[in-house]
Order: C-alpha cells, then structure tokens, then sequence
C-alpha cells in the first residue's frame, strides 16, 4: 500500500525515505519483452544456453531495470491533489549490480528535494533497485519528476 501524501504537504518528506515497494519477478519473458521494444538482443539477456555457459544464465538489462522504477514507484507513494506529472530526467543513474533473470526486486525511495518548477513542484528521488538476497543493489538513480496541481 502506498504512502498517502497530499500535493501541498510533499515538502515535509524531504531527507526521508518514503519507503519499499513489493518484490517483481525479473523472468525471460520479461526480457524477452524488453528486448523486442528495445532492438537490443545482445545474447547476454536472450540466449539462455550461450549465457549459461559465460555467466550462469541471462541478465536483464540495466535499462529494463531503470524502466521499473515508475512501476515499483506508484507502490511506494501516492500523491493526493495532483492533476498530472512527468518524469523529467535522472541527475545520475549507476548500474551497480547485475540482476540475474529469476530473479525478484524491489525498490526502496528517498525524496532528496523539492523545488518549485513551472507552475509544479520538482520531485528529486534517489531511487535504489534492490536484488533479492543479494548485498549490492542493481540499480541507484537520482531521479527527477514535475507534478501539478
């Protein structure tokens, strides 16, 4: 269930964590998808049977991994009182970890700052992608996103 917070009273979280989302399977039909929308077949994340051989089995790409934040996101914090908002870039984005495919991660948020941006407020969000069992995380992303009343 995701942190309720209301549009005027989102300042009050900065410094915060706001908190973790659920666990996702990462499975090869995951990646499978990605690649397809993406064109990259680098056989690191499709070829099971060569991948097995050089790494134990497929790896999901760092690019897929970034592209759930979004999702695990909305678990972690609803905003009340907005009528719209935009993913506005990311400030710094790490790969840190490889994510094995079978494998399950969440995301865990921190609200960094919030600043007034174009009639909205601008969310700045370290975002770091956790792999289930596993010490160091996938993925650590400073994220920034515009939201309007």
């Amino acid at each position: 269930m995701p942190k309720t917070v209301h549009y005027n009273d989102v300042e009050s979280l900065v410094g915060q964590e706001i908190g973790v989302s659920d666990w996702v399977l990462v499975d090869q039909d995951r990646v499978n998808k990605f690649a397809d929308a993406t064109g990259d077949h680098q056989w690191i994340h499709v070829d099971v049977e060569r991948a097995k051989q050089f790494l134990g089995g497929t790896i999901a790409h760092g690019y897929l991994t970034l592209s759930l934040i979004p999702y695990l996101g909305a678990q972690i914090m609803a905003l009340e009182g907005v009528s719209r908002g935009i993913n506005y870039g990311s400030n710094k984005v790490r790969f840190t970890n490889m994510v094995p495919v079978g494998s399950r991660v969440r995301a865990r948020q921190k609200l960094l700052a919030v600043d007034a941006k174009g009639g909205g407020k601008q969310l700045t969000n370290e975002v770091t992608i956790e792999i289930e069992g596993k010490d160091r995380p996938a993925c650590i992303a400073e994220t920034i996103s515009i939201v309007y009343a």
